[in-house]
C-alpha cells in the first residue's frame, strides 16, 4: 500500500469516527446504538447467509485434495446465486460467485457483465432466492452420489 492510500485510510476512518461522536452528541450514545445494533444484526446475518448458500447446496462440487483442480473447484463448488435485481444490487453482485472464486480480482460491478459475455459460464445452473433454502436441510455429503443430501437421504 503505497503512503497515499494509506494517507487517504487514515484520513477515512477519522472522518468516520469524527462523525460517529458527532452523531453521538446529536442523539446519544443510547438512541446510536438503539439504531446501529439492528443493522449490524442484519447485515451480519444477510452476510452469512450468502456465504452459506453459495457454498452448501445440492450440486455443489466438494473434492478431497488429489482430485482438487482449481477451475472445477470454482465453477462447481461455489453457486450463481440468482438475485432479484435490488438484492443483487445491495449484494455487490456477489451472487456471481462462481466467478468471484475464478478470479476475484473481477471488481463486483463486472461480474454479471463477465458472465453474460462468456458462454462457458451458462451451463451453470442457478439456485435462485426460493430454491436456496433447501440448503438448510442439506447436513451431509454422500460419497457414492457425490452430492449433499439431507438426513433423511440417507441410505441405510
Amino acid at each position: 500500500m503505497s503512503a497515499r492510500q494509506k494517507l487517504y485510510l487514515h484520513l477515512s476512518n477519522l472522518g468516520l469516527a469524527i462523525t460517529i461522536f458527532l452523531v453521538i452528541l446529536a442523539i446519544g450514545w443510547k438512541a446510536y446504538l438503539l439504531i446501529q445494533i439492528p443493522i449490524l444484526y442484519f447485515g451480519s446475518v444477510t452476510g452469512v447467509w450468502l456465504f452459506y448458500v453459495q457454498h452448501q447446496f445440492r450440486d455443489v462440487k466438494w473434492a478431497n485434495a488429489e482430485n482438487w483442480d482449481y477451475k472445477t473447484m470454482a465453477l462447481e463448488g461455489s453457486s450463481l446465486y440468482k438475485l432479484p435485481a435490488l438484492l443483487n444490487w445491495f449484494t455487490g453482485s456477489i451472487g456471481y460467485h462462481h466467478i468471484h472464486h475464478l478470479s476475484p480480482l473481477i471488481p463486483n460491478y463486472n461480474l454479471k457483465k463477465c458472465h453474460n459475455e462468456n458462454t462457458f459460464f451458462h451451463n451453470i445452473k442457478p439456485i435462485t432466492f426460493l430454491s436456496g433454502f433447501e440448503s438448510l436441510m442439506l447436513r451431509l455429503w454422500d460419497e457414492k452420489r457425490m452430492r449433499l443430501i439431507g438426513f433423511r437421504e440417507i441410505q441405510t
